[in-house]
C-alpha cells in the first residue's frame, strides 16, 4: 500500500481574482485571494474527491508562500514535496472575468520560486510513495525544471507508478507570447512541439484541449495532431472539446473524433472557464485511479469541470466527493450552479476548512466577548476594558499552550487589541455582532447598514450573533429578528466567514424539551444553516435529543454545538456538561463570566494585579476544561 494516490508537479501561485464581473481588469478594484497553478489546483481538486494527494513545487519564504502551504494543508494536500526558496518570491497571477468568452490574465512569474524547482528537490522516497505522478506542461519549458520533472518520472516508473501529463499550454509561459497575452491559449511553435514530443513517451495518460493537442502534435488539424502524438506515445489520450465534451482514445486514433469514448456532459451556464481544465483533470484522476471505465471517468470529469465553469475562482470552485455524488444523483436544477442554494450549501459545508472538524473533536472556548456586563462594573473605562481583555487572552493562551481544541469569543469594540493579537495563535476565534441585550435584535454599528463591515474581518473570525427568541414570539418580532439573522448569515457566506448562531429562549419565556428544537427548525426553514450553534445548557436527555435531531435532519455537516454558561457556578456547569457530553454533536463549551466575572470586578477597582488576574482566570478556565474532558470521557465509556 502506498501512502499517496497522486503527486502533482509544477506551478504553484497565489491567484488574485477580480471580484467585479463584466469590466476590464484595469478597472477591477477588489480581489479574492486563492491558491493557483494547474498542479496545485489538481492536487486540491483530487483531495476534495477523497484521493490522497501531494504536491512537488517551490514557494517563497514570505507571506504568500506560507499562505500556499497553510491552504494546501487545509485542503488535505500533503506538503512533503513543497520546498521553500529563500531567494525567490512566490508566483502571482492577476485575473478577472470580463464575459463568458473573455478572461484577462497577467502572470507575475519572472524568476519565481516554482520555476527554480531542480533535480535536488526531487526525492525518490517521496515519489515512490504515490500510485501516480501528474506533470503539467509549463515545467517542461525550462531546462532546470524539465530536469526535475524527468527525474521524478524516472522514479515513478521505477516504482510502478502511473504517469500523466496535462499539456496545460500557456504560450507566454513558453516565451512565445507577451506578458499582455496571458489569456492566450494557442500560438504555434515548432520549438514547443519538439520539446513536448521528446517527452510524450514517458506518460500513460495525456490530457489536453484541441488547441493543446495542436501544439503537441504540430498541426492545427485535431485528428492529425492526435495521430502525431500517438506516433510517439502509447498513452491514453483525452481530448477536451469544450461544449462537445471530452473523448478518450486508448489505441489507434480514428478519423472521426466522435468515435472515441465519451462521457455524459452537463449543460450549465458558463461563468468562468479559468481553472476548469484542472477541475476536469481532478475528476478524471478519481475515475482513473479508482479503476473506472473511461465513460464513467469522463462523466465525473465533465461534472467537475461544470462546477468549475459555474463559480468564481479555481480551487474554491471544485466539488467534494459528496457534492459530486449529490449532483450526479439529483441532476441540474438550474444552469447557474453557483446560485443553486441546495447545492451551494453542500459545497460550503463539505469544503470549508476541514482540518478543524477532523482534528478538533472538542472545543473549549473562553468567552470574553461581553460588553454590557463589563461596562456596568465599577471602575470601568474603555481603555481598562480593552486592557482586561488582553489579560483574558493571555490566560487563554496559557491554557491552550499551543494545543488544538481551544478558542475564544472576543469583540472588536472593547477587545480590539486582544482580538487582533489572537490572529494566527491557533485559537478558534468567534466574534460577536449583536448589540448587547437587544430584542428585537440589532447589530453593532461597525457592521454598517448593509453589513459591509464584514469585508474587513479576518477570515479566521467566526461571525457570532446572539438572538433572544422564543417559539411564542409574536409574528412581528419573529419576522424582524429572522430577517436580521438571515441578512447577516448571507453576508457572512458572501465574505467566506463561518457563522455561529446563539439562541437563548429562557430569557424570553418558559422552556421545555421541545423549545430549542422548534426554534432551530424555524431558522432552517428560512434558509439559515449555521456552521455552529451555541445553546444554553439543557437539563434533560430528551431536550438534547430533540435539539440534535432538528439539526441533523436539516444539516448533517454542521460543525456542532457549544454550550454557553449564563454565569452559572462551576458545580452547575459540571452537571450540565454531564448531560451534554453524551451527545457527540455537542463539541464543548463557550463560557465567560464563570471564568472572568469575579476577577473583572476586583481588577477594575484595583484590588487585583495583572498577573494575579491572569493566573486566576487561567486556573478557572483550566478547571472547566478538565470538567468537560472528564464528562466526555465518562460519556464515551458508557457508550462503549
Amino acid at each position: 500500500m502506498k501512502s499517496l494516490d497522486v503527486i502533482t508537479i509544477g506551478r504553484s501561485s497565489v491567484d488574485l481574482y477580480g471580484l467585479q464581473v463584466g469590466g476590464r481588469l484595469e478597472d477591477m478594484g477588489s480581489f479574492n485571494k486563492y491558491i493557483g497553478g494547474s498542479p496545485t489546483n489538481i492536487a486540491c481538486g483530487a483531495a476534495r474527491l477523497g484521493l490522497r494527494s501531494g504536491l512537488i513545487t517551490k514557494v517563497g519564504d514570505e507571506h504568500m508562500g506560507r499562505f500556499i502551504r497553510e491552504q494546501l494543508q487545509r485542503e488535505g494536500v500533503d506538503i512533503g514535496g513543497v520546498v521553500t526558496d529563500p531567494e525567490r518570491l512566490t508566483a502571482l497571477v492577476l485575473l478577472g472575468i470580463r464575459d463568458e468568452d473573455t478572461f484577462p490574465l497577467i502572470f507575475y512569474r519572472e524568476n519565481c520560486a516554482d520555476m527554480a524547482l531542480n533535480e535536488g528537490d526531487i526525492h525518490e522516497k517521496y515519489v515512490a510513495s504515490a500510485r501516480a505522478v501528474v506533470v503539467t506542461g509549463t515545467h517542461l519549458s525550462n531546462p532546470r525544471t524539465e530536469a526535475a520533472v524527468l527525474k521524478a518520472l524516472g522514479f515513478a516508473r521505477a516504482h510502478g507508478a502511473k504517469t500523466a501529463l496535462d499539456i496545460d499550454y500557456r504560450p507566454n509561459l513558453w516565451g512565445v507570447a507577451g506578458h499582455g497575452d496571458g489569456e492566450s491559449r494557442y500560438v504555434a511553435s515548432r520549438q514547443v512541439t519538439d520539446k513536448l514530443q521528446s517527452t510524450l513517451h514517458f506518460f500513460d495518460l495525456i490530457v489536453g484541449t484541441e488547441e493543446e493537442f495542436h501544439i503537441a502534435g504540430g498541426t492545427s488539424d485535431t485528428v492529425a495532431a492526435l495521430k502525431a502524438v500517438r506516433a510517439v506515445s502509447a498513452a491514453t489520450l483525452v481530448c477536451k472539446r469544450g461544449a462537445k465534451g471530452a473523448v478518450a482514445f486508448e489505441g489507434v486514433i480514428p478519423d472521426n473524433l466522435d468515435e472515441g469514448v465519451s462521457g455524459e456532459g452537463f449543460p450549465i451556464e458558463v461563468f468562468n472557464v479559468l481553472g476548469a481544465g484542472d477541475g476536469f483533470f481532478s475528476g478524471l484522476l478519481k475515475g482513473w485511479l479508482d479503476g473506472k471505465d473511461w465513460a464513467l471517468a469522463l462523466k465525473h470529469a465533465n461534472a467537475c469541470g461544470a462546477f468549475a465553469v459555474s463559480r468564481h475562482g479555481c480551487t474554491p470552485a471544485y466539488p467534494s466527493l459528496e457534492e459530486l455524488e449529490f449532483f450526479l444523483k439529483r441532476g441540474i436544477q438550474q444552469p447557474d450552479l453557483r446560485n443553486d442554494a441546495e447545492l451551494e450549501q453542500i459545497h460550503w459545508s463539505t469544503n470549508r476548512h476541514r482540518n478543524h472538524a477532523e482534528d478538533w473533536p472538542e472545543y473549549r472556548v473562553f468567552a470574553f466577548d461581553h460588553r454590557m456586563q463589563l461596562e456596568q462594573l465599577a471602575g470601568y473605562t474603555l481603555e481598562k476594558g480593552g486592557a482586561f481583555k488582553e489579560l483574558c487572552l493571555q490566560a487563554a493562551l496559557q491554557v491552550q499552550a499551543g494545543r488544538p481544541g481551544y478558542g475564544i469569543l472576543c469583540d472588536n469594540r472593547i477587545g480590539r487589541k486582544a482580538l487582533h493579537a489572537a490572529s494566527g495563535s491557533g485559537l478558534w476565534i468567534g466574534r460577536p455582532c449583536e448589540w448587547p441585550g437587544s430584542r428585537p435584535l440589532t447589530l453593532e454599528p461597525e457592521l454598517g447598514s448593509d453589513y459591509g463591515g464584514l469585508g474587513e474581518w479576518a477570515r479566521e473570525n467566526v461571525v457570532k450573533v446572539l438572538c433572544f427568541c422564543h417559539p411564542d414570539d409574536d409574528a412581528e418580532t419573529r419576522a424582524d429578528q429572522e430577517a436580521t439573522v438571515k441578512r447577516l448569515f448571507d453576508a457572512s457566506r458572501r465574505n467566506g466567514l463561518e457563522f455561529l448562531l446563539e439562541i437563548i429562549p429562557s430569557k424570553v419565556g418558559p422552556v421545555d424539551d421541545q423549545t430549542a428544537a422548534v426554534l432551530i427548525q424555524q431558522f432552517y426553514d428560512i434558509g439559515i444553516f449555521p456552521d455552529w450553534w451555541k445553546l444554553e445548557p439543557m437539563k434533560t436527555q430528551a431536550a438534547w435529543a430533540n435539539t440534535i435531531s432538528a439539526i441533523e435532519k436539516n444539516d448533517r455537516h454542521t460543525r456542532g454545538i457549544v454550550v454557553l454558561g449564563l454565569d452559572a457556578p462551576e458545580a452547575e456547569l459540571a452537571a450540565s456538561f454531564e448531560v451534554a457530553a453524551a451527545f457527540p454533536l455537542v463539541k464543548g463549551f463557550a463560557v465567560g463570566r464563570t471564568i472572568f466575572g469575579d476577577v473583572a470586578r476586583l481588577w477594575m477597582t484595583g484590588e487585583m494585579e495583572d498577573e494575579e488576574a491572569i493566573t486566576e482566570m487561567a486556573e478557572r478556565y483550566r478547571r472547566l476544561c478538565s470538567i468537560w474532558d472528564q464528562a466526555r470521557t465518562v460519556a464515551r465509556e458508557k457508550a462503549a
